[in-house]
């Protein structure tokens, strides 16, 4: 099997999940909640929709993991500066992320990205 991965599978950012229990402890270093635990966690990935899932799947677009978190760190880096629906380009991939969800949207390739008008975002961040 390739190291890339399944569109659909959520992919943490930069925490395993041990550490991101230490972080969800509160001061009094209690344990949280299934619930609490889940809200951090979700957090701390990124989504796909079906639509993007679907788009990515006909457009041949696959992810490695690498380039996931360079993608995470943009929608990181956008919802610090109160981005709501961001383009992010990577390579010669775009993707709509709704920021606050951490949901792609939709995704198209190169070809498809030359011919369109991105419209109902408030920001972009262009990737290397």
């Amino acid at each position: 099997m390739s190291d890339s991965m399944k569109i659909g599978h959520l992919y943490p950012i930069r925490t395993a999940p041990l550490q991101l229990e230490k972080a969800a402890r509160g001061q009094q270093g209690k344990t949280p909640s299934s619930t609490e635990f889940r809200d951090l966690l979700e957090s701390q990935v990124l989504k796909f929709s079906h639509h993007a899932e679907m788009r990515m799947e006909q457009r041949g677009i696959k992810l490695q993991p690498e380039s996931l978190n360079q993608i995470m760190r943009a929608v990181d880096d956008a919802a610090s500066k109160g981005a709501k629906d961001s383009l992010i380009v990577f390579k010669d991939i775009a993707m709509i992320v709704n920021v606050p969800t951490r949901t792609v949207v939709t995704a198209m390739d190169g070809k498809q990205m030359q011919s369109n008008v991105f419209t109902q975002i408030d920001s972009a961040i262009i990737l290397s």
